[in-house]
């Protein structure tokens, strides 16, 4: 632990993973101060849902209720859009087929998706909870931070920082009003400030990948002569758009390379041209109420540590935003790394324990640029990328195709390779429905660990006494899998260990094991509560 610090950490960003992170922070037990530069929360258009992973972690944090709010609110303007669709007499596109995402703009339908696939299962009330934009997520995760009490500094940018191994970080902070510059030290740094992060730029952390080919602009805007363009993701002769799910929102993909100025703000003209072009609908653009452009640059940091300083978010990796997966991605690096974090600043568990958060995610992201890249090749407007495209969209109107497609896209299928033989282990924990009627999720609003006794064993519960300001213990019944015996499962929500009846939970691969491994060695009773 870093001594004579003004905070355990600083996060630089207060966007979704620099909020999340520092509630994760706070949760644990650290001092947090969060910097910003912006003075409120970007309302630009980005992100336009989440994955099942994102909600599962939203819902065990007690969330459920705001972000089921946040859903129906989409939905509602989404049935507002298809309503005026079809009072259009013109409209000849007909309704979009009940979606279940789209790969590369292969809109796949929800009617071909083996819900019944084990991967799908004990995934509690979350399953459909898709439709939550970026801006309004943002809002909802600073409510939760402030909530818990994390300091959140706007307009206050970070302009540099010096690190030692040992004592922790200086890190300088200069207000946008034009006060004067200032300084805190924290004994830990993590850079949330996307793609551009200035904090992976200072920190000499190598960021690898491959160069954009597109631009991409997208828009909520007031326009005419949309009678003609199809609901959904469409693919022409020179390039890919998407009209809809909201009233006024537009999108297209030009494969004439990056954009020579991502800053300037998208004008009416551009985007009218770019509309056209790509439909070959004249439709006009009469105002634009949000925009943004995008490219495919898609590079990743090659560690997400140096030293006191990390990453996480698009400050560790940036992709084309295709599936969804930009956001989600942030999101399961906050809550990997935001309790094996606070347990180090506490001195609870070896900073190599930090060790482990590059090890899970780095591959979790590699794959999402993988993903990216493919429907990149797919989209592409030449004959080679139209044949192979061909073949994806006769694999998507398979069963069998779009429940592949659908669980990747979900995030069901993501696991880390951690030791222990029980197929749990690794995992997202299944949200058991238990005998008194609340679920796994329902215990882990506090941020800790949890060791869950399903055969009333005081053995196993008291395998856990070392460690009662880290992991919680609570013996219940869950008639639906009466095959386990017993879970741990981590703060993020992970199973750690798991047994089942009958089994031998004293063998290696042990509920000990797993505690010293993520928690350390257990308290002496004299130092415990």
């Amino acid at each position: 632990m870093a001594e004579n610090t003004d905070y355990d950490v600083v996060v630089a960003g207060a966007g979704p993973v620099g909020l999340l992170l520092a509630a994760e922070l706070k949760l644990g037990g650290a001092r947090v101060l969060v910097v910003e530069r912006l003075a409120e929360v970007d309302e630009t258009i980005k992100a336009g849902g989440v994955n099942s992973q994102t909600s599962t972690a939203l819902y065990r944090r007690g969330l459920l209720p705001a972000l089921t709010g946040l859903h129906e609110e989409t939905m509602s303007r989404f049935k507002e859009f298809m309503r005026a669709r079809a009072a259009d007499d013109s409209d000849r596109s007909g309704p979009p087929p009940r979606s279940a995402g789209h790969f590369a703009g292969i809109t796949l339908s929800a009617d071909l998706l083996d819900e019944s696939d084990p991967a799908f299962a004990d995934m509690g009330p979350v399953e459909r909870l898709a439709l939550v934009p970026q801006a309004p997520l943002e809002r909802l995760l600073g409510r939760h931070a402030d909530t818990l009490g994390v300091e959140v500094r706007r307009q206050v940018e970070l302009t540099g920082f010096e690190a030692d191994e040992d004592d922790g970080v200086t890190v300088r902070l200069a207000p946008t009003d034009g006060s004067a510059p200032y300084a805190v030290r924290a004994g830990w740094l993590v850079g949330c400030d996307g793609g551009r992060s200035l904090v992976r730029k200072l920190a000499g952390l190598a960021f690898p990948g491959t160069a954009p080919e597109i631009t991409g602009r997208q828009a909520i805007a007031d326009m005419t002569g949309t009678e003609s363009l199809r609901t959904g993701w469409n693919t022409t002769a020179t390039g890919t758009y998407a009209y809809g799910p909201m009233p006024g929102r537009v999108l297209t993909v030009e494969f004439d390379g990056p954009p020579a100025d991502r800053q300037s703000p998208l004008t009416a003209a551009e985007l009218q041209a770019s509309v056209r072009r790509v439909t070959g609908v004249d439709v006009t653009v009469q105002r634009v109420h949000s925009s943004t452009r995008f490219t495919d640059n898609c590079r990743q940091a090659e560690s997400y540590r140096s030293g006191r300083v990390l990453l996480a978010g698009d400050a560790a990796h940036v992709h084309s935003p295709f599936g969804g997966q930009g956001l989600n991605l942030g999101v399961g690096d906050a809550m990997n790394l935001g309790w094996k974090l606070a347990l180090v600043v506490r001195g609870r568990a070896p900073v190599e324990l930090l060790d482990t958060y590059t090890a899970e995610r780095h591959p979790i992201g590699a794959w999402v640029l993988e993903w990216t890249r493919a429907q990149i090749a797919a989209m592409r407007p030449e004959p080679h990328a139209r044949a192979l495209r061909e073949v994806l969209t006769d694999l998507t109107r398979t069963v069998d195709g779009t429940t592949y497609l659908v669980k990747r896209i979900s995030g069901v299928w993501q696991h880390y390779d951690l030791s222990g033989g029980h197929p749990l282990t690794g995992r997202s924990a299944p949200d058991l429905e238990l005998a008194d009627g609340s679920r796994l999720a329902d215990h882990l609003h506090t941020g800790r660990a949890l060791l869950l006794d399903l055969t009333d064993d005081p053995k196993l519960r008291a395998r856990a006494d070392g460690y009662p300001d880290v992991v919680d213990v609570l013996a219940a019944v869950c008639p639906q899998r009466p095959e386990l015996a017993g879970l741990l499962v981590r703060p993020d929500g992970i199973t750690a260990w798991a047994a089942d009846t009958g089994g031998d939970t004293g063998e290696a691969g042990s509920p000990e094991d797993a505690l010293r491994r993520w928690f350390g060695e257990p308290a002496d009773s004299a130092d415990r509560p």
